[in-house]
Formats: C-alpha cells, structure tokens, sequence
C-alpha cells in the first residue's frame, strides 16, 4: 500500500463508519499492519492510504499490535502533556503537539469484537494521532501558525530533496 502525503484531498476528508466488518476489513488491517510495519512506524489510519473508513492500525513497542474500527474518544483528562510528534504523512518533520496525557476508547477490532481501552503515555497519542486522521485532521492542524509555517517550510524542503 502506498501511503498518501500532505496535499492529498484524501488526508482532509472525514472517514465514513463501517456498517458492517467482515472480510474485507480483516484484509485491510493485514495491509495497515503490514505497511505499517513496512514504513516502521506506530500507528496508520484507512485515510492515509486511500481507504475512507473509520479503521486504524497501531503498534507501539512493548505492546500488541491492534486494530480499531469505528473507533469513539469517551474520556480524555484535563492533564495534557507536550510530547515530539511526526506522521508518516508529512515525512521528515517532527514538532512538539499538546494533546490528553490519558484517554479512554470504545472500538471495534477486526474480527468485529466491542473493545474498551484505557491508554496514557505514547499509546495515548498515537491513538488521538490516529483518530485524527479519521476526522480529516494533520498534527500540523494542532499547533501555532508560526510553528506550522516553520514545519510546512521544512517539508518542502525534505520533499524537494527526494524528488
């Protein structure tokens, strides 16, 4: 699977519920887990790779790999923590983001079982990264004009140097 950059329309689009799981979303987490892995990363969403369904993939070292369907944020705390954050989408260019140091999901895994977690630390935000992707929001919507002018700046300069 090819991983959609910055400047898709795709990244911007809300991901649409899944009605009903059934094979093709048990193949379609292969594939997320599969290139997630690929690209060595964390965590991917559907929308990153074309697929505008409310499905994400995340594999934090040190934990399972696991799979998210229609997935609903039912708790955050009021404590928030600033952390380093990147996207697989914007390659190459990393910023600081503000986000819930806990939070609590209520989704659906590929098999179509109703699973509750509870998650703080780097899962907490790959999680939020991730359901982000689903509502058609970047990390680089959840910082400051002038940081996002300085990262946008960077990307294209990474982009150009790959090209």
């Amino acid at each position: 699977m090819e991983i959609l950059t910055l400047g898709n329309e795709k990244l911007r689009q809300k991901a649409l519920p899944i009605e009903k799981i059934g094979n093709e979303h048990i193949e379609m987490a292969a594939k997320l887990l599969e290139t997630l892995h690929r690209e060595d990363g964390i965590g991917l969403a559907g929308p990153q790779v074309g697929f505008t369904q409310r499905i994400f993939a995340v594999h934090v070292d040190g934990d399972i790999p696991r799979i998210f369907i229609n997935p609903s944020i039912i708790e955050t705390s009021e404590e928030t923590y600033k952390y380093e954050g990147g996207c697989l989408s914007i390659p190459g260019v990393n910023c600081n983001v503000v986000r819930p140091k806990k939070i609590k999901v209520k989704a659906w895994d590929e098999k179509g079982r109703a699973f509750t977690i509870e998650a703080s630390g780097l899962l907490a935000r790959v999680i939020l990264h991730e359901y982000d992707h689903l509502e058609g929001t970047l990390f680089i919507d959840r910082i400051s004009e002038e940081m996002r002018t300085r990262v946008l700046e960077k990307y294209e300069k990474v982009r150009g140097k790959k090209k």
